[in-house]
């Protein structure tokens, strides 16, 4: 694990990005298709993430409850409470890190690493474990517990295990299922009610959950789920004008608003259609690749500190949702490679970011560091 970096030092952004711009956009025409490619996933690389997750899968404290109590009864500690996620600081964390447990293994089933994971994974989703994490669900007061953002991930962890072909993760699946019925279900009840679209850079936005809900709803076939998210995409989104991504972002983003919901609506839109409705949604992009750069990535001051610390995933998140962006725009698009190169840049300045210096970032950076390079949300569905 890296523990060299310092608070003290400059932002790794700030000291980085003009070495980035020199590199990234030389002189000429064919500019993109001479960038050097952001760093691929190695196993080395996502050996360093399953480190970060395994050192947070099973540990309790410190930990930040949503804990809401009817009781005496109910003040209890998080390994009794909700037993398969208990740790990684809150829930949420806890079951994006089974994800990327889960999704390392598969890409590198061979290494060293994929059987730690797995192990650490079955240790957690055992069917009594399950069975009390539907229970503390379904009691009184928690109908919104982690929604959207937990129980979208919840279905992306359920989505890695339903698309296994290993027979272990099957089980696993089958041991997740009534707690991923139970997410999927409070979701489906919350969607026909939500009246307005929540425009964040944190938990609460609805487009970054909206994706994930998607993608879980393409591996299960759940094309009802896909039909109400499509619904919400046109009463919220499709006549949305000229997001003011130049106010981005804000001091403690980990998602961006704009940049998250052209990401949804491309899931939406055939490439076509999506390529006009961008036009008007983000008509800042530009249509070639300039020397000064598009969009900079964000800087942060202090890693010790858990919500300035976001600012890292931010820069993560972007970069996928650049590349998915670009993934949406019919072929040819010539905005194509502006958006490609602003991914790049924000890859480059992040990933080395993604440690276990810190435990305000080393128990979630992880997974959106392999949900970014190991192309999470643009691989092929079934």
């Amino acid at each position: 694990m890296n523990t060299r970096r310092s608070t003290a030092r400059p932002a790794h952004g700030t000291r980085l990005l003009p070495t980035l711009l020199a590199c990234l956009v030389p002189l000429g025409p064919a500019v993109a298709a001479t960038a050097p490619p952001a760093p691929a996933l190695t196993p080395a690389a996502a050996g360093r993430f399953v480190e970060l997750a395994l050192a947070c899968v099973h540990r309790e404290y410190p930990n930040k409850l949503a804990h809401s109590l009817e009781s005496d009864a109910d003040v209890r500690p998080p390994r009794e409470l909700t037993p398969a996620f208990y740790g990684c600081y809150d829930w949420h964390s806890a079951v994006h890190a089974h994800w990327l447990l889960i999704r390392a293994a598969q890409l590198f089933g061979e290494e060293p690493f994929a059987a730690s994971a797995r192990a650490a994974v079955a240790e957690s989703l055992t069917a009594p474990h399950v069975e009390a994490e539907v229970a503390y669900l379904t009691a009184r007061g928690r109908s919104s517990f982690e929604r959207p953002y937990g129980l979208a991930w919840l279905l992306m962890l359920a989505a890695e295990l339903r698309r296994s072909p290993n027979p272990a993760d099957a089980q696993l699946a089958a041991n997740l299922a009534p707690l991923e019925t139970l997410a999927a279900d409070h979701l489906r009840a919350w969607l026909p009610r939500l009246h307005y679209p929540t425009r964040s850079g944190g938990h609460s936005q609805t487009a970054f959950a909206f994706s994930l809900i998607w993608e879980w709803a393409d591996v299960a076939g759940d094309l009802p789920m896909q039909q109400a998210l499509a619904a919400k995409a046109r009463q919220f989104y499709i006549a949305d004008r000229d997001c003011p991504l130049r106010y981005e972002p804000s001091g403690e983003d980990f998602l961006s608003p704009c940049l998250a919901e052209a990401d949804f609506m491309r899931r939406v839109l055939a490439p076509k259609e999506f390529s006009r409705w961008l036009e008007h949604f983000l008509p800042a992009i530009p249509h070639r690749v300039r020397r000064e750069l598009w969009l900079v990535p964000g800087i942060v001051t202090d890693r010790s500190d858990g919500r300035l610390g976001h600012l890292d995933g931010l820069n993560l998140s972007r970069a996928w949702m650049l590349q998915g962006i670009a993934a949406g725009l019919p072929p040819g698009d010539s905005r194509i490679p502006v958006l490609r190169l602003a991914a790049e840049v924000h890859q480059w300045v992040a990933l080395p970011e993604v440690t276990g210096e810190h435990y305000a970032g080393g128990h979630w950076l992880g997974t959106f560091a392999l949900y970014l390079t190991s192309g999470a949300d643009t691989t092929p569905r079934r």
